[in-house]
C-alpha cells in the first residue's frame, strides 16, 4: 500500500530535527571541569645543626674598692676631670668613679694585704710624679709641652705637683690648683706679690678679673721669661693698653730695642704711671745722654739745660712718648 504523502513529510522533519541536534551537541564545549594542576612536591627541610653548649662565663674580677679606705680622695674624685677619661679603668661599680687603676696601677696585692704590699701601685712625688704627669699632658699640640723647657721646668723643686694636686685641690679652683692662682703665685714670688700690696701705683690683682695668669704664662718658655705674648708676639701690655700699640711713623719703644718694662714696674711702684725712676727726667737720661757708651737715643740739645726745673719734665713738650705719626721728636 503506497505511503501517503503527509507521512512522508512527517518523517523527514523527525530526520532533520535529529540531525541538527547531534551537530550542535558536537559543537557546544564540555562542561565538565578541569581539574586543577597538582602543585609541586615541597622541599625537604634539612635538619638544624645541634646547637653547642656554651662554656659557663668565669666570674668577673672586682677591680680594688680604693676609696673604702682612701675616703678623702673618693669623695673628691666624681669631681675631678680625672673621673672624666675616655676609657679609664675606674674603681668598683658605684664607688666614687676615680680611675684610680690608670694611674696608680690595679691594686689588687695592696687590697688584699691591707695596704702592706705596695709592689702593684705607684706613688707620684716631685720629678718622678711630674714626668708621669707627661705621658697624657706631654703632646705637642698642648701648652703643657712645656713643662720640660719652660719657665717652670720640671725638677724636684718645682714641677706639676707643686701647683697641682689630683685629690686634694681647692673645689673651686679650675686646672686642680691646690690654691687661688695668684695667691700660689704668691707662695715662691714673695717680692712682687708685695709690691701689689704695698706699693701705692700697682696693678690691683683680683680686681676686674686681672690675675697673674693674665699676664703671666705659667707653662711659659723660658725665652719669653714666662709671658703671655700676644698671637703677635707683643708685649702681654698691649691686651688691656691697646693705644699704645702702633704701629707708628715714628717709633720710639718698638719692642726690639725696648719693650714696656724698660720704663714702668709691671707689678708696682712708688711713682707714678709705675715708672722705674722717681723723675721722668732722670729715666730719660738713661738712654738720652752721653754719660755711657751704651747711648739708645739722640742726646738733648744744647739750649735744654737740664739743672733748671722747666727741662727736667720732658713729657711736658715730647708727649708722644710710646710714638707718633707726625713729629720725628715726639711733640704731638
Amino acid at each position: 500500500m503506497p505511503i501517503k504523502p503527509r507521512v512522508l513529510g512527517a518523517i523527514g522533519f523527525l530526520v532533520l530535527a535529529l540531525a541538527s541536534w547531534a551537530i550542535a551537541a558536537q559543537t557546544q564545549p564540555s562542561q565538565t571541569p578541569t581539574p586543577a594542576p597538582a602543585p609541586p612536591p615541597a622541599a625537604k627541610k634539612e635538619p638544624e645543626p645541634a646547637k653547642k653548649e656554651e662554656a659557663p662565663r668565669a666570674p668577673a674580677v672586682e677591680l680594688p674598692d680604693c676609696v673604702s679606705c682612701h675616703e678623702d680622695q673618693g669623695k673628691k674624685a666624681p669631681g675631678s676631670p680625672h673621673a672624666r677619661i675616655p676609657g679609664a679603668e675606674y674603681g668598683k661599680a658605684g664607688v666614687g668613679n676615680a680611675p684610680c687603676s690608670s694611674c696608680h696601677g690595679p691594686g689588687t696585692k695592696h687590697m688584699e694585704s691591707s695596704g702592706e704590699d705596695k709592689s702593684d701601685v705607684k706613688v707620684f712625688k716631685g720629678r718622678e710624679g711630674s714626668d708621669f704627669c707627661l705621658t697624657c699632658h706631654g703632646s705637642s699640640k698642648v701648652p703643657h709641652a712645656s713643662y720640660q723647657t719652660g719657665i717652670h721646668a720640671s725638677t724636684a723643686v718645682v714641677n706639676c705637683l707643686s701647683c697641682h694636686s689630683v685629690h686634694s685641690s681647692e673645689p673651686k679652683q679650675a686646672h686642680l690648683l691646690v690654691k687661688q692662682s695668684s695667691e700660689l703665685c704668691a707662695s715662691c714670688h714673695a717680692p712682687e706679690a708685695a709690691s701689689f700690696r704695698n706699693k701705692p701705683f700697682a696693678h690691683r690683682i683680683g680686681r676686674g678679673g686681672m690675675e697673674c695668669a693674665s699676664c703671666h704664662d705659667p707653662h711659659g718658655l723660658a725665652k719669653d721669661k714666662g709671658l703671655r705674648l700676644t698671637r703677635y708676639g707683643e708685649s702681654p701690655c698691649l691686651n688691656c693698653h691697646a693705644e699704645k700699640r702702633g704701629p707708628f711713623v715714628f717709633e720710639h719703644v718698638n719692642q726690639v730695642v725696648g719693650t714696656c718694662t724698660s720704663c714702668h714696674e709691671g707689678h708696682g711702684s712708688s711713682n707714678n704711671k709705675r715708672l722705674t725712676r722717681a723723675t721722668v727726667a732722670s729715666l730719660c737720661l738713661e738712654c738720652h745722654s752721653n754719660l755711657s757708651t751704651n747711648t739708645l737715643g739722640s742726646q738733648p740739645p744744647s739750649f735744654h739745660n737740664i739743672s733748671l726745673p722747666r727741662y727736667q719734665n720732658c713729657t711736658t713738650c715730647h708727649v708722644a712718648v710710646h710714638g707718633s705719626n707726625l713729629s720725628p721728636s715726639l711733640l704731638k
